[in-house]
């Protein structure tokens, strides 16, 4: 009982102290003059104090939850997040557009250089594959879309053959006009027999590397080995390289007249030791002597 007393007389007083008032005097600390003076009380402080409080706690959720500081935030943005679906649905793009271009990188590589695919390597990679294929059962509509298909693609070689053979007979080779790239020291010939498919040119450096006849622009890209190359599709079933240059002047799907400024020589690639061209010719999927059509001297 008497705990009881004691702790309501503490409740007591101490709602007292709340009550009683202060003067805070505000004096100059040399003439002591009075400045100011402010009536206050512990009641009127404690709910200063925890108005003050209360509105640093919305500014700093207004803050936070209504300007780009949110994106700081640990733990704020999650994969829901529009946002972050967007740049994962880039990277992924990226992703497929890089695969895609690693494998037409390869395959024109592959076809250039005569390192086709053989048939045991399309079954060793293939096997799984096909075994699974083959352990599904075929469907009625499927078989008719299929028979739809093949001729539908039968009909379209029937008119390629018929547009081909329709087409005049190619200029032989011998008949043609290829204007050197550049003029220059021939300084390693053609030698198919080392996998030297083309020919190399030395020139002054910052010399411009010129088209040989008109045609498109198929390849403009760096290699690891040959550098800054580009190709260019010509007609008569021939394609030229140009290689181990320093810069680029053209890009896929650029057609370039014969003559025309398509590259500038230089040093690129592991396969190159000092500035030089090494051109490359090509007709119809197989490599040709250059300087059998074209005087660099």
């Amino acid at each position: 009982m008497s705990a009881e007393i004691t702790e309501e007389k503490g409740w007591t007083a101490f709602k007292e102290k709340l009550k009683n008032t202060y003067r805070l005097v505000v004096m100059n600390d040399e003439s002591f003059e009075e400045v100011g003076s402010y009536k206050l009380s512990l009641l009127n402080l404690y709910v200063a104090i925890s108005a003050a409080i209360v509105a640093v706690a919305i500014l700093v959720f207004a803050l936070i939850f209504f300007t780009p500081i949110k994106k700081f935030v640990p733990g704020y943005g999650d994969a829901s997040s529009g946002e972050l679906r967007e740049i994962n649905a880039s990277l992924l793009e990226l992703e497929d557009q890089l695969k895609a271009q690693e494998t037409y990188t390869n395959s024109f590589r592959r076809m250039v250089t005569g390192d086709v695919e053989k048939e045991e390597d399309v079954k060793e990679v293939g096997n799984n594959t096909l075994d699974t294929l083959q352990s599904v059962s075929r469907i009625k509509e499927d078989d008719i879309l299929r028979k739809e298909v093949e001729e539908d693609v039968k009909l379209q070689q029937k008119k390629m053959v018929q547009s081909v053979s329709a087409t005049p007979t190619e200029v032989p080779l011998e008949q043609l006009y290829f204007i050197p790239p550049i003029t220059g020291i021939v300084s390693e010939s053609f030698m198919p027999d080392k996998k030297h498919y083309g020919t190399d040119i030395l020139a002054p450096k910052n010399t411009p590397v010129k088209a040989i006849m008109d045609g498109y622009v198929i390849s403009a890209d760096w290699t690891l080995e040959t550098g800054n190359t580009i190709a260019i599709q010509h007609s008569n079933s021939i394609i030229s390289f140009y290689k181990h240059n320093s810069a680029l002047l053209k890009k896929i799907g650029n057609f370039v007249k014969a003559g025309e400024a398509v590259a500038i020589i230089g040093n690129t690639g592991t396969l190159s030791d000092g500035p030089h061209l090494h051109l490359e010719l090509w007709h119809k999927g197989k490599p040709i002597n250059p300087e059998d059509y074209i005087a660099f001297e």
